[in-house]
């Protein structure tokens, strides 16, 4: 044993801010009332279900995660959230259509009493929606500080200890860096202009990093991930972890490559196409959405594969990407993979997946988890990027100069060997050899 850190108690209530009341909102939400009410298992969360092993394999300990850490109690955890349509919850849930209507209505009202608050949106940023649910403001620092007045208000209103944020609302267009992101000086003044570089997931991060607050980003924006807003993170002592949940196609490639890779099987050619029904689908049906998502989607290959380290297996790796709109489907989302492989000199194998999930089935677990334990690295005194929950994330936040670690695997052993660190267990390695001394 180590000496612990210092982790304040999750006592009081936790709010949890979620910017998008669609699918993947209300799924969580719902979710969380089902399994608090006795109603569901919370399948697939690692926070709920999910155990840790402390110490040797031959000591026997493998404490539930929430016994090990101290984590928010679902009793204790209370939604809120911003939306450009005005429905409650239950109406939103009912209209994304993932649920059965059987199960939504035996917590109609409990989701009926969360309304949406007005949202910051602009079409120049998700051009294939509109709803009538949006902010007015004379710039954008002025929504930014109404962001911030709903947030106050929330945890007044609701006598709610401590608060996390997290996006979940669309894709926005592809953007880059540039010099309104460089520093909060400029970012702040680029609010005041109304600047074009700061789309609507920067004003929610902003806010939130301003209160002080943990703030993750759920879709592959670019959001938080600048200099002025990672700066503004470490002065207020806000962790902040995304982007873009893992959830189908893309947590099947960082489950199936690891795997190709570790016993040096060589990939020509990986194609991927999915076909998705949802509003998720519908803002990717524009070019210019579907850039953001497409980067997200094929750099994972890139950096679990090394070509630049094993050119003869991965150097040539044809990678293609596709997103199509097709709304039978609904929340139900198909994809398809199709991977040339070869083997032992150079015979040529082939893979081919056919992955039917249910996307915010996959998605809501994820926001749970990520909101919980943002939470507990705030309590913890951690601010800044979070790398740890690089597990949940297509495009993880990392720091300059770093490569991002798209390995599930060792995703996994990062986030676990984090929790030993706070509580002073000692890290474990896999290496075994006490074993056979």
């Amino acid at each position: 044993m180590k000496n612990p850190l210092k982790i304040e108690n999750a006592e009081g209530k936790l709010g949890v801010m979620l910017v998008g009341l669609g699918a993947v909102s209300t799924t969580t939400i719902a979710g969380v009332i089902a399994v608090r009410r006795g109603l569901a298992k919370p399948i697939g969360s690692l926070t709920q279900m999910g155990t840790i092993r402390l110490g040797k394999r031959t000591e026997g300990r493998s404490p539930a995660i929430h016994d090990f850490v101290p984590l928010a109690s679902l009793d204790d955890v209370a939604f809120g959230g911003w939306d450009i349509f005005d429905e409650n919850c239950y109406e939103a849930a009912k209209t994304a259509g993932v649920l059965d209507a059987a199960l939504l209505d035996k917590i109609k009202p409990e989701l009926e009493e969360i309304r949406p608050w007005p949202a910051v949106f602009d079409r120049k940023y998700v051009k294939r929606l509109d709803g009538p649910n949006v902010k007015k403001g004379k710039n954008k620092r002025e929504l930014a500080e109404q962001v911030r007045e709903d947030i106050r208000r929330f945890k007044k209103e609701r006598g709610l200890n401590r608060l996390v944020l997290i996006w979940c609302g669309s894709t926005e267009i592809y953007m880059t860096e540039t010099p309104a992101h460089a520093s909060i000086d400029a970012f702040e003044k680029a609010l005041e202009t109304n600047d074009d570089a700061i789309p609507s997931s920067m004003v929610y991060a902003y806010a939130a990093l301003k209160e002080g607050i943990p703030y993750a980003n759920a879709a592959p924006n670019l959001s938080a991930d600048i200099p002025a807003l990672l700066q503004l993170a470490q002065q207020h002592g806000s962790p902040v972890a995304g982007k873009d949940l893992k959830t189908g196609q893309t947590l099947i490639k960082t489950i199936i490559a690891p795997g190709l890779k570790s016993r040096l099987i060589g990939v020509e050619g990986w194609y991927s196409t999915n076909i998705l029904g949802n509003r998720d689908g519908e803002v990717l049906d524009d070019p210019e959405s579907f850039k953001t998502k497409e980067e997200s989607k094929k750099s994972v290959l890139d950096y679990i594969l090394q070509p630049n380290l094993y050119p003869d297996l991965y150097e040539k790796l044809c990678h293609v990407v596709r997103i199509n709109y097709y709304p039978p489907r609904g929340d139900n989302k198909e994809g398809w993979d199709n991977i040339d492989i070869f083997g032992w000199l150079g015979y040529p194998m082939q893979l081919k997946i056919n992955f039917l999930c249910r996307d915010s089935i996959l998605a809501a677990p994820i926001v749970l988890d990520v909101a919980l334990f943002l939470d507990l690295a705030k309590r913890t005194g951690m601010s800044g990027i979070q790398e740890w929950l690089s597990f949940y994330f297509k495009s993880p936040m990392h720091a300059p100069g770093l490569y991002p670690e798209h390995d599930l695997f060792i995703q996994l052993m990062k986030l676990k060997n984090t929790l030993r660190y706070m509580r002073g267990e000692e890290l474990i390695t896999h290496l075994g050899l006490e074993y056979y001394d």
